[in-house]
């Protein structure tokens, strides 16, 4: 028996390969079906089965593809319904790969087709489970994004109650427990960093396995929870409808364009991406750029933050990471990247076209000047809680879209975020609306507070 974990940390996300006697099955595969196709080669092995936990929102799955070039059965859990060749199994239902069983728990709650896949090994004991997003490491899965007009995620959560208890906590302790994601994943509100343990374990630190009633349960899962980024329902659907193939995807993004050929792609609407590090990028860019740095959350910012999956993207990115960022755009259902500028910003700049900067200080420039402007903290709501600079609103890069209209053009702003990351996307995102004066704070509230800046924390309420 063989069992390993591919885990993909700018996602979140965790994809396995089961291996047995020369067959073997894979668990929630990644948009890529190289890694997978490789393994069994080099085991001589046949991929058999590929098992999908439930219809995935934050990612697009590679499983159509996979299945095409294997030969392999797509698998979903009870109630699943797709637009490709698929098996939808019954609950406890089994299959083999080798001497293996793998057996169907139908656990509803994070979707209603949510199931957990139950490892037996070769004398039929309780190995481990592949929980997809029924229980993470620490967490649960989060019951609000399959939520429909006659059911509620107050009703997804009662669902999630029951499988944990009825279906899951039964197992023995030993069993291991394999989730889909880890810590950083928008499916859970507080996952661990680990990516596996035992169930044991997890009955004794997890919060929702706890001796609880369902009512204390519902409220537990249900409070608490931030909106799900906006690309959440699109990959959803690409994942039950089927997604083209990422062999084009892949030809058609890694394309080179001239420079001619790039500004006619900007002149036909398509949007222009650069992926540089951030320091890199503040001293030059084309106009108008989206910065979103490949070194960082790449695709998950990328997917909240451009809303329409079919617009034409053209890269400005480092020589030799193209097909890497035209493979992380995939993985989250942006397939119309259709080139890359052929020799990079330096291109753009040595033919004499119109360059945008944005000025960036050091965290000790920003703490002497901290009166002048107005500052804008775009990290997550719990972050500016914990603390934040005196006088600073939060303004949280997640919702930056959609609260641009309050900004004042004729402001000056300082930005900053935890590390100088996403104050750049959102620099980015602001001087390509018309908002010119804006500040990048290098090194963000890590450096901020190394300086004498004034600082609120959070300070807990007395219980006295």
């Amino acid at each position: 028996m063989r069992i390993e974990q591919l885990y993909t940390g700018c996602l979140s996300e965790a994809a396995y390969y089961i291996e047995s006697e020369g067959e073997v099955a894979i668990i929630d595969p990644l948009r890529e079906t190289e890694p997978y196709l490789l393994m069994a080669a080099e085991n001589n092995a046949k991929i058999k089965y590929i098992f999908e936990t439930h219809f995935h929102a934050d990612f697009v799955s590679g499983h159509v593809d996979l299945a095409k070039k294997t030969g392999a059965t797509i698998v979903f859990g009870p109630t699943a319904q797709t637009g490709f060749d698929s098996y939808t199994a019954t609950d406890n239902e089994e299959f083999k790969i080798g001497k293996l069983t793998i057996k169907v728990l139908h656990t509803p709650g994070h979707t209603l087709e949510s199931s957990t896949y139950l490892l037996l090994d070769e004398k039929g004991k309780e190995h481990a489970i592949f929980s997809g997003d029924t229980l993470f490491i620490g967490d649960v899965g989060r019951p609000d994004l399959a939520v429909k007009s006659d059911l509620t995620e107050k009703d997804l959560a009662a669902m999630l109650y029951d499988s944990l208890r009825n279906k899951i906590m039964t197992l023995p302790n030993d069993v291991i427990v394999y989730p889909a994601h880890g810590a950083g994943s928008a499916c859970g509100k507080n996952m661990s960093k680990e990516t596996f343990d035992t169930l044991g374990h997890q009955k004794e630190v997890n919060y929702a396995l706890q001796n609880m009633t369902k009512e204390a349960f519902i409220k537990e899962v249900t409070e608490g929870i931030l909106p799900a980024p906006q690309y959440f329902p699109k990959n959803a659907m690409i994942n039950k409808s089927g997604s083209g193939s990422i062999d084009e995807v892949m030809e058609k993004g890694t394309t080179p364009l001239s420079l001619s050929e790039f500004k006619q792609q900007i002149e036909g609407g398509a949007l222009v991406l650069d992926t540089r590090a951030p320091q890199t990028f503040t001293k030059g860019f084309v106009p108008n750029s989206l910065y979103i740095g490949i070194d960082g959350g790449f695709a998950v910012w990328l997917g909240t933050l451009v809303h329409d999956l079919n617009r034409p993207i053209v890269l400005v990115a480092d020589a030799g990471r193209e097909e890497e960022i035209v493979l992380r755009c995939s993985r989250v259902g942006y397939d119309n990247v259709v080139g890359f500028l052929k020799g990079g910003f330096e291109t753009w700049k040595s033919a004499g076209e119109k360059v945008e900067f944005i000025e960036s200080v050091s965290a000790e420039t920003f703490a002497s000047r901290i009166a002048e402007r107005t500052i804008l903290d775009v990290r997550k709501p719990g972050e500016f809680e914990a603390e934040h600079v005196e006088k600073a609103q939060t303004f949280p890069l997640d919702y930056i879209n959609s609260k641009l209209d309050t900004l004042d053009k004729n402001k000056e702003y300082f930005v900053h975020c935890a590390g100088g990351y996403r104050s750049m996307i959102a620099s980015s995102i602001m001087k390509a609306n018309g908002i010119n004066n804006v500040i990048d704070v290098a090194g963000g509230m890590g450096a901020i507070l190394k300086t004498n800046a004034t600082v609120t924390a959070y300070v807990c309420p007395s219980t006295l």
